[in-house]
């Protein structure tokens, strides 16, 4: 009988071999986000003057989402949105970390929390359980000022690069001065192209395993620096009539271009491309005056539009139809959900989500059911002129409801036929004010979301707030 025995081995052997191959490969992802990146700054979302080939090619390899929406008009609520899944008033997380007050404001605001919990489920937290390496590259904002407590290796992240409790950078030309980044980088070395050096080679030190990469760029935030040979580039392109005509925000946005497309390179170069997933998307509308977000009303820290609405490009290569185009309303806690279905990773205990997973969409099928998103910010950001003021929103179908809080006046908008937000139909259709508004109060219920209260000290023969240019500045960081 021992004659059979190295037979049997060898069958046991090839047995095991052909279950090893036969085990799916889990996909890996790359999530990249921008910071204060506008609705139309891509040329593939219209941009009369940026140049943005890798980004606009990631969109002809993917799906493009047209009514794409943040979770909040500025960016530490969206950051905590995209790591949970959860509404921003859930988490009490809902004014950019730590936060400004008027001088002479209407109302105080809640007293909201300014980190990000430890008992959270991060998607990070998720994807390690799952055997994932998981790497954070850029900007965090999620943990109090001064604090490390709350930094992304206590999130779940195996590789904190950049990431500190810092909403901007103090510059973008070395030396930077992040902690985080080291070493630090050789004078004029530009932040962007260094954050793409640092994906790369973890892109590379992770190729063996499946890894869930978050690359949350610093850039296009203030300061306003492009690098000097492209803003030379984009003064020569300016010309009268254009929408967009800050040449050094131009070259931000190139150099953001430039540092996606070296990480799509390298996909390609390790021949991981067709097992990763990219998905690329911003944390809230671009600030305005630096750039333009027309045909939507204003920007960053807004109620409209403009505040909201920005870029999502999702590539799922092998599954989604290049050059496909959404135009279903989408908002930042979708993609918690939908990377856990997409990936096939457990989603781990129960607990709230409040996104809902796009998967179906992008394989080609059904929209979610839900026709309905919601916004709740009960601070204040008087550097951005228009809808700056403590507000909730909801959007409902094609109609819009904005309430703000300093006087509980109300605003609707058919966002479908009135993308600028020009026309208020709310003394015109009633009804459909009073039905939205109602439908705004009861999901605030339902979330625990957190209410300003009147200031007994306002004076009303004062302006709340009306700062010189130095505190306008810092208001606006």
């Amino acid at each position: 009988m021992n004659r059979f025995l190295p037979l049997v081995l060898l069958v046991i052997a090839g047995l095991g071999s052909l279950a090893h191959a036969a085990a799916p490969v889990k996909p890996n992802v790359v999530l990249i986000l921008a910071d204060d990146l506008g609705w139309t700054d891509l040329a593939c979302f219209g941009s009369d003057l940026h140049e943005t080939p890798a980004l606009d090619q990631l969109a002809r390899d993917g799906m493009k989402f047209t009514q794409n929406y943040s979770a909040c008009t500025v960016c530490s609520p969206t950051r905590a949105a995209l790591m949970t899944g959860k509404y921003p008033a859930r988490l009490h997380i809902t004014d950019w970390i730590p936060g400004a007050m008027p001088d002479n404001p209407k109302l105080i605001v809640p007293d909201w929390t300014k980190y990000l919990p430890l008992e959270e489920v991060t998607l990070a937290e998720v994807f390690k359980a799952a055997g994932y390496t998981t790497g954070l590259i850029g900007k965090w904002h999620l943990a109090t000022a001064g604090s490390e407590t709350y930094y992304p290796e206590k999130q779940g992240f195996d590789v904190n690069i950049a990431g500190t409790d810092k909403p901007q950078p103090p510059t973008y030309y070395a030396p930077w001065k992040i902690p985080t980044l080291q070493p630090d980088g050789k004078d004029g070395e530009y932040l962007t192209d260094r954050l793409g050096d640092e994906a790369v080679k973890f892109i590379e030190r992770s190729k063996d395993k499946p890894f869930f990469l978050y690359l949350p760029h610093f850039a296009v935030h203030l300061p306003l620096q492009g690098r000097a040979d492209l803003t030379a580039k984009y003064e020569k392109k300016i010309r009268e009539g254009l929408n967009h005509k800050n040449a050094a925000y131009a070259a931000m946005n190139e150099s953001l271009d430039t540092a996606v497309g070296r990480v799509r390179a390298k996909l390609a170069e390790l021949k991981l491309t067709e097992r990763t997933i990219v998905i690329f998307t911003s944390d809230n509308g671009g600030r305005v005056p630096t750039t333009s977000n027309l045909p939507l009303r204003v920007g960053k820290a807004s109620a409209y539009e403009g505040g909201v609405r920005v870029p999502l490009i999702v590539s799922w290569p092998g599954v989604t139809k290049p050059g496909s185009v959404s135009n279903a309303p989408v908002i930042t806690m979708d993609l918690f959900p939908t990377l856990v279905e997409m990936t096939g990773v457990p989603m781990g205990a129960a607990r709230p989500i409040d996104g809902v997973s796009i998967a179906s969409l992008l394989r080609g099928g059904t929209k979610p059911t839900r026709d309905t998103l919601y916004w709740h910010y009960p601070h204040h950001q008087h550097y951005q002129l228009g809808g700056a003021m403590p507000y909730g929103a909801v959007r409902s179908g094609d109609f819009k409801l904005i309430e703000f809080f300093n006087d509980m006046h109300v605003e609707l908008y058919n966002i479908r036929d009135d993308i600028g937000e020009k026309n208020d139909l709310a003394a015109a259709q009633p009804k459909k004010a009073a039905a939205l508004r109602a439908q705004l109060h009861a999901w605030r219920a339902e979330v625990g979301a957190q209410m300003p209260t009147p200031n007994p000290k306002h004076d009303p023969a004062r302006p709340e707030f009306n700062p010189p240019p130095g505190k306008a500045k810092k208001a606006a960081e």
